[in-house]
């Protein structure tokens, strides 16, 4: 089995910021989602690889541990043994330092198999055989606690969707409300990793992530976008049609428009989380268009113009 390179998977460095890896994944995420490649096997692989990478990545702990285990891959898989317990194999192959262990169970840094790969399921846990410790245990404990990613387009933020989340074996039909944002924790409880000493099940902790729109953006639940005029309804006003959340409308653009002028339409924005009814409002930016190819009548009245506002 071929080890897994997250940050090629991305196309960022191993030194990159947060930051950096958030737009790389974003970026992907839309490219290979499988809302714009319906039917297409192997998008839909690649958007798997994508979120199994950004899942290491953007967590600090579990990248940590991802750095410090990639370098010793081949010695790691060489050596581990079917049942042997990863918190050992980790003290020797991982830290160098039989003092320096991780003791937890690795399924507490990178959750359940479920949707994952085989490098993932054996290399962070697949293997891992929690009895050996249970013995030790004085007091049931509560099941793991697991993580997973949910991307959503803004559209679907605003109107609310529902999403499949396959653990495995289970299906969770998980409803998203309006007025969603990204970064956004949903917690359903009881969905997460069963105890294996008669304690209660762990929680699924869901994080929302809103893709970059191509035409709109966010800030708080106010809407943005750029719209493109032609000279003489900035000029003479009239009618245009712009693009919102839920479909275009027509707005009046006022005589004597500057370039860059921001007209606001109230309502039209995100719906409140809290109020779906309470929705903010929908900024429309005029970009004034100066027509190309224009005939010699046309420069001709252009010139008449411009001697006539001189």
């Amino acid at each position: 089995m071929d080890y897994k390179d997250y940050y090629k998977i991305l196309g960022v460095d191993k030194n990159a910021t947060a930051d950096v890896i958030k737009k790389a994944y974003r970026k992907l995420a839309i490219k290979h989602h499988p809302d714009k490649n319906k039917g297409n096997k192997q998008s839909e692989e690649k958007f798997k690889e994508i979120a199994e990478a950004n899942d290491v990545l953007s967590d600090p702990e579990k990248r940590k541990k991802y750095d410090e285990l990639g370098s010793n891959w081949n010695q790691y898989q060489s050596n581990k043994q079917p049942g042997q317990n990863y918190s050992r194999q980790y003290a020797q192959y991982g830290s160098g330092n039989a003092n320096q262990q991780y003791s937890g169970n690795i399924n507490d840094l990178f959750g359940s198999k479920g949707g994952f790969s085989d490098f993932f399921n054996m290399f962070f846990g697949g293997n891992y055989n929690q009895q050996d410790d249970e013995p030790y245990a004085s007091v049931p404990k509560k099941g793991t606690n697991l993580k997973t990613q949910i991307p959503i387009t803004l559209e679907e933020a605003a109107r609310g969707v529902q999403k499949i989340i396959d653990l495995g074996d289970e299906k969770i039909r998980l409803t998203i409300k309006p007025g969603s944002c990204d970064g956004q924790i949903l917690k359903i409880t009881g969905k997460g990793k069963k105890s294996s000493r008669n304690a209660s099940p762990g929680d699924l902790y869901v994080t929302i992530q809103v893709l970059p729109h191509a035409v709109f953006s966010l800030t708080h639940n106010d809407v943005y976008c750029k719209v493109p005029i032609d000279i003489s309804t900035a000029v003479l006003g009239g009618k245009i049609n712009v693009p919102t959340l839920g479909g275009q409308i027509a707005i009046t653009i006022p005589p004597e428009t500057d370039n860059g002028k921001t007209l606001r339409v109230k309502g039209l924005g995100m719906p409140n989380y809290d109020n779906p009814k309470l929705k903010g409002s929908l900024y429309v930016k005029v970009v004034i268009r100066v027509p190309k190819n224009i005939s010699p009548e046309e420069k001709e009245l252009y010139k008449k113009l411009a001697a006539f506002s001189k």
